[in-house]
């Protein structure tokens, strides 16, 4: 993932920064505790393509 790219998306429902997850191909929100997927090398950062995040994958990020 692009460190720009990164620094410039923000996650559309609270309008927080994001976490790049390498191993699940994600970018995280702890503010939504929404991760959005990467496909093919783009990020879908539609809200209804998020998937919620686990309890243990929140505890990760605090």
């Amino acid at each position: 993932m692009d460190k720009r790219l990164l620094e410039i998306l923000v996650c559309p429902v609270t309008k927080g920064p994001l976490i790049y997850n390498q191993a699940t191909q994600e970018l995280w929100s702890k503010s939504s505790r929404l991760a959005y997927p990467i496909r093919d090398g783009i990020p879908v950062m539609l809200p209804d393509e998020a998937r919620p995040l686990t309890a243990e994958e929140i505890e990760k990020l605090e």
